[in-house]
This record gives C-alpha cells, sequence and structure tokens, in this order.
C-alpha cells in the first residue's frame, strides 16, 4: 500500500494539472479577443459553413432523374424564403425540411 505523503502527492499533482488544463485555455483566448482576424472570422464563418452544408446537402441531387432536383430546389427556396421573412434558424429548417419531406411523398413519390 502506498505511503500517505505519496497519495497526497499524487492527487496535489493531479490537481494542478486539471486545474492548469481548464484555465490554460482562456488564458490563451484572452489575446485573441481584440484580433481583427477572429472578429472577421466571427462574421463571415456562420455563412460559410451554412454555404458548405447546403452544398453537400445538395450533391447527390440528379437533375436527370424524373423529379429534376424540383423538390431539393423549392424545398432550398422555401428556407431561403422562411429565414428573409422571420429571420430565425430554427422555423427556417423546420419549414424547408417540412415542406421536402411533403414534396418527396405526395407530389413526387
Amino acid at each position: 500500500m502506498p505511503d500517505t505523503s505519496y497519495i497526497f502527492a499524487a492527487v496535489a499533482v493531479m490537481a494542478v494539472v486539471t486545474f492548469a488544463l481548464r484555465a490554460i485555455p482562456f488564458a490563451a483566448l484572452m489575446p485573441l479577443r481584440s484580433s481583427a482576424l477572429v472578429g472577421y472570422l466571427g462574421i463571415y464563418m456562420p455563412a460559410g459553413i451554412m454555404l458548405i452544408l447546403v452544398m453537400y446537402s445538395l450533391k447527390g441531387v440528379s437533375i436527370t432523374a424524373p423529379s429534376h432536383g424540383l423538390p431539393e430546389l423549392i424545398a432550398v427556396c422555401a428556407t431561403i424564403a422562411a429565414h428573409l421573412w422571420r429571420k430565425n434558424a430554427v422555423l427556417s429548417i423546420v419549414v424547408g425540411t417540412t415542406i421536402y419531406v411533403a414534396l418527396v411523398n405526395t407530389v413526387f413519390a
């Protein structure tokens, strides 16, 4: 069985390492808060990520298939319209998804 001082030393080392691992990211990010690059990325990155997600979602759409990509096009247009109308991301996603599912299961079935 380990000595009591060994156990206390091990617990102290674990406590210091745990505290350091939690504190270092905040200390490292403090100078970046006033950075122009971080401000630029904060403004333009969300739109860029959304564009990448839309492109990834539409990559499998075939315009030569019988539906010619119409359900996807209509759903994307409805999503854009809902977002421009209410500026609510959740509402836009729900509207676009609902319209797409309805079109695929009824009109283009």
